[in-house]
């Protein structure tokens, strides 16, 4: 089993998974890493999904033009985080750039030894650069999410407020646990967010409702409403905090960047 005390001392690696996809993944990952920036911590995120969505919202307009991505790092031994990693001015940190390639970097894995911790070896060699890395995995359950579970030392799973939302959580439980018993047993879900949250909808109170009740204080004591300027936000290469600084996007991302730290520092 693989050790995973070296994360302890250096990053906090933070795994943003769901396999349902539209829960707002990609926007957690974005904006809790701007949000953390803008705090002054040093932060890394890392494109997981082969649709690329992390990389387009970073500033990279044609991501499949990009040399070298995360599907390089992973399947080519030589090539390493430092060599793929580009800087985001928009949003304010460093990350490791995705396009449609990596779709193809589970069949590749498959027949590697430890196919499973290939993420984890290769973010070593950078993790002291950082204080948060922050990973917006595929709205799947396969190797790439295993991949980025193995790495994290936490999961944020951001849960839409909708019925069909509820349905995939067993599912995604399942999966970390089994994780955490053969691969990680540092790995805890960190905190469940609600996303795409229609205040106004008896609907979503509802399954807000329901999710509190059968999680209890797993789920962060906010939600991230519904909102056109998240969809905005990609066409401009900002996160909401740059963007919509004002607005309760920016508000909701701000208060998980601070229980993020609070409870690295706890």
């Amino acid at each position: 089993m693989p050790s995973n005390n070296h994360k302890r001392s250096g990053a906090q690696i933070l795994a943003i998974a769901n396999q349902k996809g539209g829960v707002g993944k990609t926007t957690t990952a974005v904006n809790l890493a701007s949000a953390l920036a803008e705090r002054g911590v040093r932060v890394l995120a890392a494109d997981l999904d082969p649709q690329g969505h992390l990389t387009v919202n970073m500033g990279v307009a044609k991501p499949d033009d990009l040399r070298l991505t995360v599907y390089d790092m992973l399947c080519e031994h030589q090539v390493t985080a430092a060599d793929i990693r580009l800087f985001a001015p928009g949003v304010g940190v460093d990350f490791l750039p995705a396009n449609v390639e990596l779709a193809g970097a589970e069949l590749q894995l498959v027949t590697e030894i430890g196919r499973e911790s290939v993420l984890l070896e290769k973010l070593q060699p950078v993790l002291s650069d950082y204080d948060f890395v922050i990973i917006d995995c595929p709205p799947s359950l396969g190797l790439l999410c295993v991949n980025a579970l193995v790495a994290a030392t936490d999961v944020i799973i951001p849960l839409q407020c909708e019925f069909f939302g509820m349905k995939g959580m067993q599912q995604l439980q399942r999966t970390i646990e089994r994780v955490r018993v053969k691969l990680n047993p540092e790995l805890r879900i960190h905190g469940i967010l609600p996303t795409i949250h229609k205040r106004r909808t008896i609907h979503a109170n509802e399954v807000l409702s329901d999710v509190q009740s059968h999680f209890g204080e797993l789920v962060y004591p906010f939600q991230v409403g519904d909102s056109i300027r998240f969809a905005e936000c990609p066409l401009v290469g900002q996160s909401i905090l740059q963007y919509a600084g004002n607005s309760d996007g920016a508000s909701a991302y701000r208060q998980l960047a601070e229980t993020v730290l609070a409870r690295r520092e706890a």
